[in-house]
């Protein structure tokens, strides 16, 4: 892949919509619907990349011949692997035992989407040359990756069989090597992002690498602010090991609708921009895609598209940073740890939108320390907006005005991002820490709710201490309605 041509947008898979598109058959995505849905964000939006999930069930692993035979006219213009990009995300082994053997069963697939696509074009395309591992935390796991694919799956090409080899047999194995690209999720991991990077790189000739940052996951287990700082120590490390190097990193930021998960829509694309001068790609989930107006869809997706990278700001206390991200997770996780029992409650009326289990992600908290119990991400976050608490907004009375001051100078969009999350927080919920109450109306003296939002909530939040939950579906939908996102 060219440089100039590492894509800037990827589509996923994320169920954080509201809406269900116009092409799907119901409110759960699946199946061929899926398959429209990466067209569609290549045709229409103008995503120049489409991430396809392998951890969940159902997975259509047929996704490139389907495209190519059922876009004919799209596929001769846009080329896929050279124009546009399909990437595989596949189970971890180390982490997904119940999955491992997906992942050799999606490594063997490129071959087979590669002789699909060279049919297709009448010359040598390789549709799909990098998957993405998830919850990655060493450089060895990412190694067992590559390294299975091109002794294993390309490298058998040339073993004897009766009078010959396999690829007299069968046809040649392309293409020959594969990029794995790790996908960072938990606090060690993050903050050992560029350490664990180029140890993997170390024995590769390679003009450039990619690397994911995760942006949900870490927010549900440490807050959103911790989250971000740790991204941002992330994002200056790499670009440090770029340097030493000489080599290009292009970091991936998994962001998603919500303020909790990154604050990515149409209306904030600019400040995103801003924020993460770095970055290269950034994600377009489901909410981004199917909770918006079209042109609006389209002219945002635009501006990053055409967007240049420069530097990360540099994190130059890091000490501080840490300390802070230690006080604030702390704070943050005593709150949840009290509300574990209606999120859970409630998490059970959040629509589903896609028919298949999706990423199962990490829960250090939930599985090593606490003992408590926390659904996925989107659900989570919708959970908690349902009953008024804005989750980014947890834990912050326990920072200081100098705390502030330090987080600004990694973090400048931090003022922008509590205040769009103060929109939608109903500091009238029973359910909102008397504490956190109190500071944001100290902090935010001008604070005003969104009416129809803070209606809903407040209703949904009396519901649920009635005793009432079982009534609360309509009303959680017409809320996310007036976010624009579930969670």
């Amino acid at each position: 892949m060219l440089h100039d041509l590492v894509p800037r947008t990827m589509s996923t898979q994320h169920p954080d919509n509201v809406n269900p598109p116009f092409f799907a058959e119901s409110g759960l995505l699946g199946g061929e619907d899926e398959i429209q849905e990466a067209f569609y964000a290549f045709s229409h939006l103008g995503c120049n990349e489409q991430m396809w999930d392998f951890e969940g069930k159902e997975v259509d692993n047929y996704v490139v011949k389907k495209l190519l035979t059922k876009n004919e006219e799209f596929f001769k213009q846009k080329k896929l692997g050279q124009e546009v990009f399909l990437t595989f995300r596949v189970p971890n082994p180390e982490v997904e035992r119940g999955e491992a053997k997906i992942l050799l069963e999606t490594l063997e697939s490129i071959p087979r989407s590669f002789d699909a696509a060279k049919l297709f074009y009448g010359n040598d395309v390789a549709p799909v040359f990098e998957v993405i591992q998830p919850m990655t935390m060493s450089a060895t796991s990412l190694n067992k990756i590559y390294y299975y694919y091109k002794n294993f799956v390309t490298g058998k090409s040339q073993q004897p069989l009766i009078n010959g080899t396999i690829e007299d047999w069968i046809g040649e194995f392309k293409p020959e090597t594969i990029n794995v690209i790790p996908l960072f999720e938990d606090m060690n991991s993050l903050l050992q992002a560029a350490e664990i990077t180029d140890e993997y790189l170390k024995d590769k000739n390679v003009e450039y690498q990619r690397v994911f940052l995760a942006r949900s996951d870490p927010a549900v287990n440490y807050g959103s602010l911790s989250a971000v700082l740790l991204n941002k120590i992330a994002l200056s490390k790499l670009h440090q090991l770029a340097q030493k190097r000489g080599i290009k990193i292009y970091p991936i930021l998994g962001v998603g609708s919500a303020p909790f998960r990154g604050n990515l829509r149409p209306e904030t694309v600019e400040q995103l921009i801003i924020g993460y001068p770095s970055v290269r790609t950034f994600t377009i989930q489901s909410s981004f895609k199917f909770d918006n107006e079209e042109e609006i869809i389209k002219q945002a997706i635009a501006k990053i598209n055409n967007k240049t990278e420069s530097a990360p700001l540099p994190v130059v206390h890091e000490a501080e940073v840490l300390a802070i991200i230690e006080k604030y997770r702390q704070a943050y996780f005593a709150q949840i740890k009290k509300l574990s029992e209606i999120i859970n409650q409630v998490a059970k009326y959040i629509p589903q939108r896609r028919k298949r289990k999706l990423h199962i992600g990490l829960f250090e908290y939930a599985r090593k320390a606490e003992d408590i119990k926390l659904p996925r991400a989107i659900a989570f976050t919708a959970a908690l907006y349902s009953i008024g608490i804005a989750p980014e907004l947890l834990g912050v009375e326990v920072l200081t005005p100098e705390d502030f001051k330090i987080i600004r100078e990694v973090y400048p969009n931090v003022d922008y991002d509590l205040q769009s999350a103060l929109k939608y927080c109903n500091l009238a919920s029973p359910f909102m820490p008397i504490e956190t109450v109190a500071y944001l109306k100290k902090k935010f003296p001008d604070y005003a709710c969104h009416t129809e939002h803070c209606r809903l909530t407040s209703e949904i939040a009396k519901l649920c201490s009635a005793g009432r939950i079982e009534e609360i579906g309509e009303l959680v939908l017409a809320a996310a309605r007036e976010r624009k996102f579930l969670g």
